[in-house]
């Protein structure tokens, strides 16, 4: 701290992290991966309508964007998408690499040959006028039968829940771009959902994932093998670990050909090594790698996300950890890790392997997510592309600490605390500072700790955050995650609020000065917590669930359709519970000012959410109750997550008007102010 600071009171520092500055750094790299010696990955471009860019390193360590605008690779696949593009080098063609991507806006595999003069993608897949048409993801590259592999979902009509999953080859020939009965579909179609084929190093064997209805992946998965015929097609599909209460969120093989797969069946995400040839139920058949109470997986939000990768020395790189998380290279046959040095203290579940090369993604609450590589020969881990470049002096970043506080029961919630920071500012010896809650989505997530300029663009101008990784959420074991089975909007909403009250008891913030905001789940946390707790002078609720009844009979997607069985009860059971617990059936109980936010196009908590609650609102009016101020501001072209750097910069200055209205602010620079209507 600069022993020149000035005083100020809190939320009137001023701060070079504006909104458009925080927009423009919005997101992050994902589904990385090695095309020959290449790595490759996407990475969001909010300035470019919010697309996502495929970028590849070329040899010379030149970073290269594949396919300009408006090219968007990216998946609808389950609505949260997956995995959206595989590559090949092909040295021996003279032609460069083939890469095949789902494109957003038709949802079309395409092929491509960026090398190649005059090449233009050209589709692999046809069209669907059918509900949401045909939809791919989590592709793998098969030359040697001409086609690709994939995940295929297919609408069957216009309702949100009819739709088919099936595994897919799909001809490399542009032959099924005009023709769907070309597609060649490889499993039965006996689950609702599939994750995309992984086939044996000898070519014979194949692995993937499926689930059903009622359950979430992280609920309980089964892992299926087939044999794989001469002619490419399935073969005597079995379930061969797993079932309703053991999730295994990952599946890969060994070099040598046994199955490697993650599984929580302790009570932790674990490694284990099946030999498939062994008789069943013998002596290392299953073969735990690494038991610890700690993650080496996580939740499936999407479909082929990555926490290990198997090398050719049969050593495996992995993701694990408990809170926090790191990369490390495990030996199978002792069950050592050795974690790679650096910085990073949060790795995302995508990696990958290239000969004794690791691809990763990782971020640390100083610098933001970017491509790192480790080569497990030297141990030595570098940035090798989205590098993190302060976008300013870097003293104006919040220092977290990483906070275990006690709820009811003496229950552990985890959380990290963000005070109000500043290089050339202090509040007054007599103040104590406003601080926001912050209720991450999913609600089977969690928050990492990382530089977040949204997080920071609060905190330099003297507003703290906590984010609070309340019951339910994962990287601390399935008993945790388990919290919220049925009680959600009980257990989440009473975690958030011990920990804000005991930011105030324990006079790090200004009890009268509480607020909280999140998004889809945290949406419906933040309005839970307005319509059941008096914690909060105000709350900013984005793209939320509102309304239990609607949003579990037909409002939703089908992914998370019958979600809400395991967080709140099946309804013929307890139907009373859907409507208790809904904001929306109890909006008259809001007694302090909101914001809400919302995509127009958003398909997984759609706008009717949000108008119903409204409507509830002014109803209650119509008894004679006085208005609430609040602000309603619907963003065409947006969905569910906000990508468009002006609906971004909006958002958050929206946001900040807000807190100043309502805590008595005067923030510096200017801001636009946020009109409150009753």
């Amino acid at each position: 701290m600069d022993d020149m600071a000035q005083t100020k009171p809190y939320g009137s520092w001023l701060s070079p992290i504006d909104a458009a500055l925080a927009a423009a750094n919005d997101g992050h790299p994902a589904f990385v991966g090695f095309v020959g010696d290449e790595a490759w990955w996407t990475e969001p471009r909010p300035m470019e309508g919010g697309r996502r860019a495929l970028v590849r390193r070329r040899a010379d360590g030149g970073e290269h964007t594949v396919l300009a605008a408006p090219w968007n690779v990216r998946s609808r696949v389950i609505e949260y998408g997956g995995r959206p593009w595989t590559g090949a080098a092909r040295p021996d063609t003279g032609r460069g690499p083939l890469l095949v991507f789902v494109n957003f806006a038709d949802q079309r595999l395409y092929a491509y040959e960026p090398d190649a003069p005059g090449a233009e993608p050209r589709p692999l897949t046809p069209l669907s006028g059918v509900g949401g048409g045909l939809r791919w993801a989590d592709p793998s590259l098969r030359l040697d039968q001409g086609e690709v592999w994939c995940v295929l979902e297919e609408f069957t009509g216009d309702g949100p829940t009819d739709v088919r999953r099936v595994l897919a080859a799909v001809p490399l020939d542009g032959s099924a771009a005009e023709d769907r009965a070309r597609v060649r579909e490889l499993s039965d179609g006996r689950h609702r959902f599939v994750t995309g084929p992984r086939l044996s190093p000898d070519g014979t064997r194949v692995a993937w994932l499926a689930w059903d209805h009622p359950r979430m992946p992280w609920d309980g998965t089964e892992l299926m093998v087939a044999d794989v015929r001469a002619d490419g097609t399935f073969a005597g599909a079995r379930g061969v670990a797993g079932g309703p209460e053991e999730s295994i969120p990952q599946v890969e093989w060994a070099p040598d050909g046994r199955l490697l797969f993650a599984s929580d069946r302790t009570g932790w995400w674990n490694l284990y090594r099946a030999d498939l040839d062994a008789p069943e139920g013998a002596v290392g058949s299953v073969v735990p790698l690494c038991l610890r109470e700690e993650e080496f997986a996580g939740p499936l939000w999407q479909l082929g996300m990555s926490w290990f990768a198997p090398l050719e020395s049969g050593l495996i790189a992995v993701v694990h950890g408990s809170g926090a998380t790191a990369l490390g290279i495990l030996d199978p046959e002792t069950g050592e890790v050795v974690d790679a040095a650096g910085p990073w203290t949060e790795w995302s579940a995508t990696v990958a392997v290239s000969g004794t090369r690791v691809a990763g993604i990782a971020a640390s609450p100083r610098s933001a997510y970017e491509v790192v590589e480790l080569d497990t020969r030297t141990g030595r881990a570098r940035v090798i592309g989205a590098a993190h470049d302060d976008p300013v002096d870097p003293t104006y970043y919040p220092e977290p600490q990483i906070r275990t506080f006690l709820g009811p029961d003496g229950r552990e919630i985890h959380a990290h605390v963000y005070p109000p920071h500043h290089p050339g500012h202090v509040a007054p010896d007599d103040e104590l500072p406003p601080y926001v809650v912050w209720a991450h989505g999913g609600p089977t997530s969690r928050a990492p700790l990382v530089l977040d300029l949204v997080i920071a663009y609060f905190t330099s101008r003297g507003i703290g955050v906590a984010e609070v990784n309340y019951g339910g959420s994962t990287g601390y074991g399935r008993e945790y995650r388990n919290r919220l089975r049925e009680q959600w909007g009980i257990v989440d909403v009473e975690d958030c609020a011990a920990v804000a009250l005991a930011l105030a008891d324990e006079g790090t913030a200004d009890r009268a000065r509480l607020a909280i905001r999140g998004g889809s789940a945290g949406g419906w946390t933040t309005a839970a917590s307005l319509t059941t707790t008096d914690v909060y002078a105000c709350g900013t609720i984005i793209y939320p669930v509102l309304d239990l009844v609607s949003w579990g009979s037909g409002e939703t997607h089908d992914f998370e359709s019958r979600y809400l069985e395991t967080l709140i009860g099946p309804f013929d059971e307890v139907p009373g519970r859907y409507e208790e617990r809904s904001p929306t059936r109890h909006a008259d109980r809001i007694a302090v000012p909101f914001l809400l936010l919302q995509g127009l196009d958003d398909v997984i908590c759609p706008p009717a959410q949000c108008e119903r609650f409204l409507e509830h609102m002014e109803g209650a009016k119509g008894t004679g109750r006085r208005g609430v101020p609040h602000a309603y501001i619907a963003f065409e072209g947006e969905g569910h997550g906000f990508r468009r750097a002006d609906t971004l910069v909006r958002a958050l200055e929206a946001e900040l008007s807000l807190y100043a209205q309502v805590f008595r602010l005067d923030p510096a620079g200017g801001l636009p102010t946020l009109e409150l209507t009753k």
